[in-house]
């Protein structure tokens, strides 16, 4: 039985996908997740999960740094990208960064059931009003070298990158994880040398280059 992953923190937009999934594949096992931290939670209790719908605006994901954290975290769950935010340019970038199919939010049920059956199946999917626009779009320079290097952290190392990007210092990043500082140092060392950096400013400026505008937070204000 498929186990599906909805992360989005609009409760409406979830209860939608419920019903999609439901009646695409019948049978399946179905968890919620509304911030970018519960979603990691769900996937590390609950190996089994086979797909996550994920939005890229949710609480705690910025753009593209939940995408890459899923990937360098679970590389065995499949990610269909989930947003507002339809420009040819952001649809490649996520298909670059490891997304298996992306998704309007525009989109009826027969697209998202056609997107969940399709990846389920080991198919990359795009809604076909997308697919020549994407196909013709080219790749950010630079992009596919750095989901290469943001998917060969490991884990544990991917965590300490997020916290360094928000600002903590190594022992509130040793505090965080429950682990001592001089482990979070070797983390370090060995991210910087991943991501070709020299410190943590430039460590940090890695991971927020993946952020996104989000247009509806633009037509809100």
């Amino acid at each position: 039985m498929p186990s599906l992953l909805i992360a989005d923190d609009h409760p409406l937009f979830r209860a939608a996908l419920k019903q999609a999934a439901r009646e695409a594949l019948g049978r399946a096992e179905l968890h919620e997740a509304d911030t970018l931290e519960h979603t990691l939670a769900v996937l590390e209790s609950q190996p089994q999960v086979d797909l996550v719908l994920l939005d890229l605006h949710m609480p705690g994901n910025h753009g593209l740094a939940g995408l890459a954290a899923i990937r360098a975290q679970f590389p065995g769950v499949a990610v269909v990208v989930v947003s507002a935010n339809d420009d040819p340019r952001v649809v490649r970038r996520a298909l670059d960064h490891g997304a298996a199919g992306y998704l309007p939010k525009s989109a009826g049920l027969e697209e998202l059931r056609a997107a969940i059956t399709a990846v389920l199946a080991c198919e990359t999917w795009l809604p076909p009003a997308l697919r020549t626009s994407v196909a013709r779009a080219q790749s950010a320079p630079g992009d596919a070298d750095l989901a290469a290097r943001l998917a060969s952290l490991s884990p544990q190392q991917f965590r300490v990158l997020t916290l360094v990007a928000d600002g903590l210092l190594n022992k509130q990043i040793a505090d965080r994880l429950g682990v001592q500082e001089r482990t979070v140092k070797a983390h370090l060392t060995a991210i910087f040398e991943r991501l070709g950096v020299r410190n943590r400013t430039q460590a940090g400026v890695v991971l927020r280059s993946l952020e996104l505008s989000d247009p509806a937070r633009q037509v809100e204000a």
